[in-house]
C-alpha cells in the first residue's frame, strides 16, 4: 500500500508510525481495534440514551455514569480514527498543531475521567455511610458543579503541556513511533532543553492523579470501616456489591495509565510494540467494558436498557407491519 503521508522533513508535520515492528500486521491489528471501538461507542451511546429518556434514572449516580461515558467516547474517538487511518491507508502525517491539540485533548479528558472516578467514590461513600442524607448531600446540581470543577481543573493543568512544547525546537527526524500524540513521545522529538517539560509532566501524573487516588482510598477506607460495624453478613455483601463496578473501572483506568507513564521514562527494556499496543488498549478496553460492567452490576440500569431495547424493537416491527 502506498504511503499517502507527508515527508518527515516537512517542518510543519510529524509522522505517526503506528506500531513499530508490526507494520506488516497493521491490517490484522485494525480488526480488534475497530471492533472494540464500535462496541464501546454502541454501549456508551446506549447508556446516554437510556439515562436521558428514563426519568427514574435522573439521579446523581447515573449522571456520573453519563460523565464517565462521555469521557470514554471522547478519548476513544480522538485516538482510534487516526490509528485506523494509519493501519488502513498509511495516512501517517499530522500537523504539529494537530498533534499538540490531540495531546491536550487526550490528557485533559483522562484527567477529567480521574475527577469523575473520585466523585463516584464520594458518591459510594455517602450512599453507604450516610444513606439518609444522600438526597440532600448529592443532588444533580451539585454533581454537575463537581463535574464542571473537574473540567476546569483538567484544562488548567493540561494546557501548559502543549504551550511548553510549542516553544521547543524539533529535530529533523519527526517520526513518532506511536499511533497518537502522547506527551512523552512528542517530547522525545525535541532537540531543546526538555527538563521543565519532563518535570511538569511528572508532577501532573503523580501529584494530581496521586491526590485523586488518595481521596479514593480515603473514601473506601471510611466505607470499609462503616461496613465492618454492620453485624449482618448479608448487609456486608449488599454494601460492598454497590462498589464492585466502580472498583473494576478504577482497576482498568489507573494501572495502565501509570504503566504508560513509567514505561516512557524508565522502560527502555520493554519492546516498543508491546508498549504501544498496551497504550492503545488503555483507551479501548475501558471504553468498551465500562458500560457493560455497570449494565451487569446495576439492576435498575439493566432493566431500563432491556425495556428501551424491547420498546425500540416493537416500534421497528410496527413500522414494517403491512397496512
Amino acid at each position: 500500500m502506498a504511503d499517502f503521508n507527508l515527508t518527515p522533513s516537512d517542518p510543519s508535520t510529524f509522522i505517526l508510525n503506528g506500531i513499530p515492528g508490526l507494520e506488516a500486521a497493521h491490517i490484522w491489528i485494525s480488526i480488534p481495534f475497530s471492533m472494540f471501538f464500535a462496541i464501546g461507542l454502541l454501549g456508551n451511546f446506549m447508556l446516554l440514551f437510556v439515562v436521558s429518556k428514563e426519568q427514574t434514572l435522573h439521579k446523581p449516580m447515573y449522571l456520573l455514569l453519563c460523565m464517565l461515558a462521555l469521557t470514554d467516547i471522547a478519548t476513544s474517538t480522538s485516538v482510534v480514527p487516526k490509528a485506523l487511518c494509519i493501519f488502513w491507508f498509511s495516512l501517517k502525517g499530522i500537523t504539529v498543531g494537530g498533534c499538540l491539540t490531540q495531546m491536550f485533548f487526550l490528557h485533559a479528558v483522562s484527567m477529567m475521567q480521574s475527577a469523575v472516578l473520585v466523585t463516584m467514590a464520594f458518591d459510594r461513600y455517602v450512599a453507604i455511610c450516610n444513606p439518609l442524607k444522600y438526597a440532600t448531600i448529592l443532588t444533580n446540581a451539585r454533581i454537575a458543579k463537581l463535574g464542571l470543577v473537574g473540567l476546569i481543573r483538567a484544562v488548567l493543568f493540561i494546557l501548559p503541556l502543549p504551550l511548553l512544547l510549542s516553544r521547543l525546537p524539533f529535530c529533523a527526524n519527526r517520526i513518532i513511533p506511536h499511533t497518537y500524540c502522547e506527551h512523552m513521545a512528542v517530547l522525545k522529538m525535541s532537540c531543546g532543553d526538555v527538563s521543565v517539560n519532563r518535570m511538569y509532566g511528572l508532577v501532573i501524573a503523580f501529584v494530581v492523579n496521586g491526590l485523586d487516588l488518595t481521596l479514593i482510598a480515603l473514601s473506601y477506607g471510611l466505607i470499609i470501616r462503616a461496613v465492618l460495624r454492620i453485624s449482618s453478613k448479608e448487609a456486608h455483601q449488599k454494601a460492598l456489591s454497590t462498589c464492585t463496578a466502580h472498583i473494576c473501572v478504577m482497576l482498568m483506568s489507573y494501572p495502565p495509565f501509570f504503566y504508560s507513564i513509567l514505561t516512557h521514562r524508565f522502560g527502555q527494556g520493554i519492546a516498543p510494540h508491546i508498549h504501544i499496543i498496551l497504550a492503545n488498549l488503555y483507551f479501548l478496553l475501558p471504553n468498551m467494558l465500562n458500560p457493560i460492567i455497570y449494565g451487569v452490576k446495576t439492576k435498575e440500569l439493566r432493566e431500563k436498557v432491556v425495556k428501551c431495547t424491547f420498546r425500540m424493537c416493537s416500534l421497528r416491527a410496527t413500522d414494517f407491519k403491512p397496512s
